[in-house]
């Protein structure tokens, strides 16, 4: 027996400096159409478009580094954007923030038919994604899952997915 899942409630994160990593996480929120829950002087939690984001600052004692994706925990989040322009729109909030780093500006991948993608970091190094992906991507019939598509993949790297049942 199994369930589906409606999306994931929240995600929660610690920052090194929360007088930085609270204020940027907070405005790039209310960019997105969140709204403020909680609000504190170390924490805030934003909730809106069918998912919260916690952030909070890291508690006295704890070593303090650079968040490292090739470490254990979380590699990336990727909001999804109901349109490519949404995630221009992002790219242009994002790149006026001082505290935030772009990895790569929008563009097209292979990840999915009409993948297309926004990387950039939080203050301490978090990686966060925006993505547009039309229609029902790996689902649609052309997709990798679709009745047409090639099935699940073997093998993903920088070029995309590979491999496969039909492949």
């Amino acid at each position: 027996m199994s369930i589906e899942v409606n999306g994931i409630a929240h995600i929660q994160m610690t920052v090194n400096d929360p007088a930085t990593g609270v204020p940027f996480w907070e405005e790039l929120c209310h960019f997105l159409g969140m709204k403020t829950l909680i609000r504190a002087e170390e924490i805030v939690y934003c909730i809106g478009s069918r998912t919260g984001i916690l952030v909070r600052g890291a508690p006295e004692g704890k070593e303090r580094r650079r968040f490292d994706q090739d470490t254990a925990g979380l590699h990336h989040l990727c909001f999804r954007a109901r349109s490519r322009e949404d995630v221009d729109q992002v790219h242009g909030f994002v790149s006026g923030q001082e505290a935030a780093r772009i990895v790569h500006a929008p563009e097209e991948s292979d990840f999915a038919p009409g993948y297309y993608s926004l990387l950039f970091e939080d203050p301490d190094g978090i990686r966060v994604e925006i993505n547009h992906v039309p229609g029902k991507g790996h689902f649609g019939e052309e997709g990798r899952l679709g009745s047409e598509g090639q099935g699940a993949a073997t093998e993903y790297d920088e070029a995309g997915l590979h491999g496969g049942a039909k492949e």
